[in-house]
């Protein structure tokens, strides 16, 4: 298995490094994720947001990239960014391929699960109202 790429930044994602991360000759499928910043939730208004992270939160996105590749047998890769985010910015890149699309699909679809699930990174939505509030806490 190659390198685990998983990085956590306050630099705008390279999305074309997160691709190269998982290219490969023998995989038919890539399948990229891209969460980007909306701007509703939960029927407010969203200006921006700030993403806080764990200091050892590159640690368990690490962990996480390389427990699923294991799982999946398949490269995968992320990248997350913290600070703040305007809407549109991407705050997610994620990364799978595979031999075929299915298997592609489903690896990517279990890492960002894990990733929002597991990985020590809080968000506060700033509106439009002019209020603001940490989701997911």
């Amino acid at each position: 298995m190659s390198e685990v790429f998983a990085r956590i930044t306050e630099t705008a994602i390279d999305e074309a490094a997160v691709q190269a991360a998982v290219e490969s000759p023998e995989c038919g499928a890539r399948v990229m994720f891209h969460g980007v910043i909306r701007d509703h939730d939960g029927g407010d208004d969203v200006r921006s947001l700030d993403y806080s992270a764990h200091p050892q939160a590159e640690e368990f996105l690490a962990r996480i990239v390389a427990e699923e590749a294991e799982r999946t047998g398949l490269a995968l890769a992320a990248w997350h960014r913290i600070g703040h985010l305007q809407i549109g910015d991407a705050a997610l890149v994620a990364a799978s391929a595979a031999p075929h699309r299915r298997e592609a699909f489903e690896a990517i679809e279990a890492l960002v699960e894990r990733i929002k699930h597991e990985v020590p990174i809080w968000k506060r939505q700033h509106y439009t109202s002019g209020s603001s509030d940490w989701v997911g806490l």
